[in-house]
Parts: C-alpha cells; structure tokens; sequence
C-alpha cells in the first residue's frame, strides 16, 4: 500500500484538482481514493493500479462536485490566496490565483467524459493510447473526446475572456425598471 501511496499519489491529487475537487478538499478526496484502493488492494493487479486509482478519483471528484453543488459558496473575486508564495510578490500571487479559478472555471465547464481526456493529454501529457487504456475507451474515442474538449475550452475561453472585457451593464440595459 505505501508503495502505491509513493508512486501515484501526485498523479491522484493533480488529478482529482483538474477533475474539480477544490483545492481545500484534495488531500481528504486522495485519502478516500487510497482507502478504496486498500479495500481492494488484494483485487488490483500492481499493473492496473494506475488504472483503478484513477477510475476511483473520478467517481470520488464527482461525488465531491455534486456536495459542493449543494453548498452555496459566496467567492470573492478580489480575495488574496489562502497562502502567499515566497518566491512571488503578492500581486503576483493574487494574479495566479485568479488565472487558476478561470482555468478551473473553463475546465468545469466540459462534460466529464471529454473533462477527463483533456485533462490527461493537455496536463498530465498522456499519449492517446495511454488515456484510452486508463479510461477503457478506444483510442479514436480518445481522439474524438479531445477534439471536442480543444474546441469547448476555446469557446469557454472567449466567453471567459468578452465577460472580463465587457463594461458592467446598467439595470436599465437588461430591461429592468426602477
């Protein structure tokens, strides 16, 4: 078990944060993964860890995406990050951390399905046949699904990008009365 810890333990959690788990709720999200896996280490193959481990991290970012649905969640877009990194000043930091919550805005806007392709090949930099064999989905399903999430995270893009240009509309513009 430790050895699985060691080895896969990155993998899950960057996983898990691109698959949207908040970043305050990855460690407990890859503990959980790592508890089913030691219910079932004695069932895995040491080949298809990876695999499981993987399998296991989508169902529990789901589940954490669904309570976190449940939960309203007030985000102040001027807040500074939780913590200050050293080797940036704090504008710095403040402007990374407002690139991360677009991107992950971007990301949560795809289906799972072509979420968890993209996220593979784009940042875990997965070949195509490596993606197909850890998601069970044949290769030109790979090359379909990441086609259609290149073009999806564009267009998310542009809309991100035409609602941080666009002036602030007044009540009156939208139809409505004083």
């Amino acid at each position: 078990m430790r050895a699985s810890v060691l080895a896969h333990h990155t993998f899950v959690w960057r996983c898990l944060r691109r698959l949207g788990v908040p970043e305050a709720g990855a460690d407990d999200a890859a503990q959980q993964v790592f508890l089913v896996l030691s219910t079932r280490l004695h069932e895995v193959p040491t080949e298809s860890e990876k695999k499981f481990l993987f399998a296991t991290a989508v169902r529990v970012a789901a589940n954490a995406r669904r309570v976190r649905a449940r939960v309203r969640e007030e985000v102040w877009q001027d807040d500074p990050p939780e913590v200050a990194s050293d080797e940036l000043d704090p504008e710095q930091s403040l402007s990374v951390a407002r690139q991360r919550a677009l991107l992950e805005e971007v990301l949560a806007a795809l289906p799972i399905e072509i979420r968890t392709v993209f996220v593979l090949t784009e940042f875990e930099k997965m070949s195509a046949s490596e993606v197909a064999a850890l998601v069970d989905v044949p290769i030109g399903t790979v090359a379909s699904r990441l086609r259609r999430g290149r073009t999806l995270v564009e267009q998310q893009i542009r809309r991100v990008q035409a609602r941080l240009v666009a002036p602030p509309r007044a009540r009156s513009d939208r139809g409505e009365q004083s």
